[in-house]
């Protein structure tokens, strides 16, 4: 309510019409519902669903017509939606905190980590060379506002939702099988790394030094390590308290607003940082279960569908050209490619198999959630002109990916489970012929 109350006090100051807010905020909800029900009968995430709603009621797809979209907001009340976004993508990356697993994370230990910065690195560089590339040429590298494009666009790659693999590992149940294991593990590890790397991607891109982004950064993981410990601390005691209660929630939401607005203030650091870190500290306590159920349902009643609506509300095709689908293009193959050769040769390197190192890299493809907010957040750094539209080309690669991931685990494991059965089929082919064997020499003797 304190939410609305403000928009209808701050219409009074700027110009927007908090009635046609109300509105838009009905449309969104119904749509990104309707859409999201739609994609997942088709085996697809919701998230799909909820970006094409927002491409569909928006202004996006209608620039050349005389419709103008069911919601076609003015600068001011795109605003509005631009911050209850913002709140939404930070329920997504607190939620993601409290999901994380340590315990996972140490029985893969080193092959994880390793598969993980691979994850990061090698799509990054993919990235980076083909945002370049169509920026002018590799030789333009020495410009530092469009090097700091390229790498926020290949740090867009870095990101990896394993939402849609989970379930399909869970299908074939491969769940907490050593491939399995090792893609949960890695895409853990990958999206602290991505993370990181997007908070001094971010810094250098605000025209910091190196060494001063990487003291705010190092400053920034002091500050989670004291103030995070004394969080846990207070949170242990508080559950024992009041087990299972609203005030214990609340109680980590305003952690979670604190870390984030700490991050972006006092570090330079994004916001989103922050409340991943928070959900990190308060993860695998007596009543994080609980704590996450509560954000996840008040971030997906409203907030969370107003961010991935607004990304599609806000997509401009306006100025997309067909050349520049030759950049999407190289984009898509930089980031599936880059998932799939960098995590399955380090996989192959610590001792999975053949079949196996090409399921881990087949299951770090997928992108979601996390990959729009890395995009959200460093937007800013896009240079005006230079040619390239990464916001098309990640809701590109968000449904391609999202199709490919599990149609290409199900033939890994497919075909894996095809070897072992004719393994099987010959050793019992081996037996029989040595039982027949035995038979013969006992009927001899005889």
């Amino acid at each position: 309510m304190s939410c609305f109350w403000r928009v209808w006090r701050l219409s009074e100051i700027m110009d927007f019409d908090v009635m046609r807010i109300l509105l838009d905020c009905g449309l969104i909800l119904f749509a990104t519902k309707a859409l999201g029900m739609v994609t997942r009968k088709l085996g697809l995430p919701q998230v799909v669903g909820m970006i094409l709603a927002g491409l569909l009621i928006g202004p996006a797809l209608f620039f050349r017509a005389s419709f103008p979209g069911l919601i076609h907001p003015t600068p001011e009340e795109m605003n509005v939606l631009k911050s209850f976004s913002q709140i939404g993508v930070v329920f997504i990356l607190f939620s993601s905190g409290l999901e994380t697993d340590f315990r996972e994370m140490k029985r893969c230990g080193l092959a994880a980590t390793m598969i993980a910065v691979a994850g990061v690195a090698v799509p990054m560089l993919f990235g980076t060379v083909v945002a370049l590339l169509f920026m002018g040429g590799l030789d333009r590298i020495h410009d530092s506002a469009l090097l700091m494009n390229a790498l926020f666009v290949g740090c867009i790659l870095s990101a990896t939702s394993v939402g849609i693999t989970v379930e399909t590992l869970r299908e074939l149940g491969k769940l907490k099988t050593k491939v399995g294991t090792a893609i949960l593990s890695a895409a853990i590890i990958d999206d602290v790394i991505g993370i990181v790397v997007l908070s001094v991607i971010t810094g250098l891109g605000g025209e910091g030094s190196v060494l001063m982004t990487l003291l705010r950064v190092a400053g920034f993981f002091f500050f989670t390590a004291v103030a995070g410990w004394l969080l846990r601390q207070a949170f242990r005691k508080l559950v024992k308290v009041y087990p299972h209660r609203r005030r214990t929630s609340i109680f980590a939401f305003s952690a979670c607003f604190f870390f984030a607005y700490a991050a972006e203030k006092y570090f330079g650091i994004a916001a989103i940082t922050g409340a991943y870190m928070a959900g990190l500290v308060l993860s695998g306590l007596g009543d994080t279960k609980f704590v996450d159920r509560k954000v996840i349902v008040s971030g997906y009643m409203f907030f969370t569908p107003m961010f991935f609506a607004y990304i599609g509300i806000s997509a401009d095709f306006s100025h997309f050209r067909l050349t520049e689908l030759w950049f999407v293009l190289g984009f898509l193959l930089a980031g599936i490619l880059g998932k799939i050769m960098g995590c399955a040769a380090t996989a192959r390197g610590f001792g999975f198999r053949g079949r196996e190192s090409m399921a881990v890299g087949f299951g770090m493809i997928a992108r979601g959630e996390v990959a729009l907010a890395v995009y959200a957040t460093g937007q800013g750094m896009i240079v005006p002109g230079s040619g390239i539209d990464p916001l098309v080309a990640t809701i590109f690669l968000i449904i391609t990916s999202s199709i490919l991931c599990p149609v290409l685990l199900k033939l890994a494991f497919r075909n894996q489970q095809t070897e072992v059965i004719g393994a099987a089929e010959h050793s019992v082919r081996i037996s029989s012929e040595a039982l027949e064997n035995v038979h013969h020499d006992i009927d001899g003797e005889a």
